[in-house]
């Protein structure tokens, strides 16, 4: 997987990209929004890191450019800004997901996984884990067979967990991609809504689906 890095804190790049390539990913690092935009129409890249607050050209301005240019690879976008206001320009600049600094390196190494699995599944297809289904366009869930009743967030929720079967997702990636809130006020809705799917898709199965990984988050897999 080769990764592009528009970072201008030298600092910052060169961490990023020392632990990316310990991950067996290709990164290029570009240290201003010219360059990053310049690499980016030149090379094809799985995923674009991208810094709002850049030299020359800012990352909201490239991002804009990229889907301008039709550059469909997925980006994430790297702030020290945390506000509600900074995280709607950036994803609706066409980002697709966005984190704050200073961040935990294996939240962004989870982030970047769960991008590359997303680009590469049919929104329109069919989810499975085991004999858990879960059908995107016909809103529909079951398992071994039996139809599961579940309310909107529900769905939502498993539906997220499913895109990352076998990948284990943090409560704060959760909140953002399902309630798209802060973590912190949602911390006790996520283990109450946590409760309410096991007792739908677990209960009455030998066979757990649903798994807590302690200090980290959540994992649907086959145990």
């Amino acid at each position: 997987m080769r990764i592009l890095l528009v970072e201008d804190e030298l600092r910052i790049a060169s961490f990023i990209q020392r632990g990316l390539k310990e991950e067996d990913y290709v990164v290029d690092v570009a240290h201003d929004g010219e360059k990053g935009l310049y690499l980016a129409e030149i090379n094809p890249y799985d995923l674009i890191i991208l810094d709002i607050i850049l030299p020359v050209k800012d990352g909201v301005s490239v991002c804009r450019e990229l889907r301008r240019k039709k550059i469909n690879a997925p980006i994430l976008m790297l702030t020290s800004k945390d506000g509600v206001r900074d995280k709607v320009l950036g994803l609706n600049s066409g980002a697709d997901d966005y984190l704050a600094k200073p961040f935990d390196f294996e939240e962004l190494l989870a982030r970047i996984a769960a991008l590359l699995r997303r680009n590469k599944i049919d929104k329109t297809g069919l989810l499975k884990v085991a004999d858990l289904e879960l059908d995107r366009t016909r809103h529909k869930v079951a398992r071994a067979g039996k139809d599961i009743v579940l309310t909107s967030k529900e769905f939502a929720l498993l539906e997220y967990l499913m895109d990352n079967a076998g990948h284990a997702v943090t409560r704060t990636m959760i909140s953002e991609h399902v309630w798209h809130e802060d973590f912190d006020n949602f911390t006790n809705v996520i283990d109450v809504y946590m409760s309410f799917l096991r007792s739908k898709i677990d209960k009455g199965h030998k066979k757990q689906l649903i798994h807590t990984i302690h200090g980290k988050g959540y994992i649907v897999k086959e145990a």
